[in-house]
Order: C-alpha cells, then structure tokens, then sequence
C-alpha cells in the first residue's frame, strides 16, 4: 500500500527526460547559484552507470569526463529541479551495465566504438519521454 501510494506522489515530481543508457554522451545544463545570482553551466560527459531507485524520482545517472588530464566524474539526480536539461550526443555500444573500467583507461584504450544508427534510431534514442499528468486523488471532499 505505501509503494502505491509512494508511486504516485513521485509522478508529480517527473519531468520529461530523454532515456539515458551507459555508453551516451550526454550534455547536462544544471543551474548554479552563486551568491544572488545563477547561470547555468554545462557538463559534458560519458555516461557510466544508471541507477534506477525504489521510486522513478530517485533516478541518478554518473557523467565522467577527463578535464585537463584528471578524471571528473558527477553524479545527477534525473529529475532535479536543478538539472535543466539533458542533450544526448553521440550513442556508443556497449555491453555493460556499468563502465567503471574506463576509470583505470586512459587514452586510446579509453574509447568506445560509436553504434552507427539511423536517424530514426538516434532520434527515439533522444526523444524525451512523455509523463503522463497524475490526477490528484481527492481526499472524500464533496462540494455540494
């Protein structure tokens, strides 16, 4: 009963995001706040794992980029009010999970191999996903 309940207090939360897989470069624009004022800064990356969660807003996918020959790696929540948006890139193939060994590579054996696709595939890979709207339950009030 709570997992119901649960469920449907997270759908209002979703926003529409494309579908993010390891293997995507991704182009995150997250808001920043500095001070009084924001901007918003983007981060380019390589999407190394996915973590679904118990509830859909408990989505989290980690962005690794090297940055001046060290490795950066952050982890967003996917429906963060503080994440704007997502770009998806480039599409690589791969046949992991989770693409923790790119940590120890560097250079040439740090690549993948870009999936060749057809724009129709490259766009239902891009394409945000609907949510469909969760009508409020009413809580037994009746106006008469």
């Amino acid at each position: 009963m709570t997992g119901a309940v649960l469920h449907a207090q997270a759908a209002r939360f979703q926003k529409s995001r494309p579908e993010l897989k390891p293997g995507y470069t991704v182009r995150v624009h997250e808001r920043i706040k500095e001070g009084e004022k924001e901007r918003v800064q983007i981060f380019e990356g390589l999407v190394i794992g996915v973590h679904n969660g118990h509830v859909s807003t408990d989505a989290t996918f980690t962005v690794r980029r090297v940055a001046s020959g060290v490795g950066v790696e952050r982890i967003f929540s996917l429906h963060s009010p503080m994440v704007e948006k997502i770009d998806v890139k480039k599409v690589a193939k791969v046949r992991r999970a989770k693409l923790n060994f790119l940590r120890g590579r560097a250079g040439k054996s740090a690549r993948l191999s870009e999936r060749f696709t057809s724009a129709d595939e490259f766009a239902v890979a891009v394409a945000k996903e609907e949510v469909p709207p969760v009508a409020e339950p009413d809580a037994g009030k009746s106006e008469a």
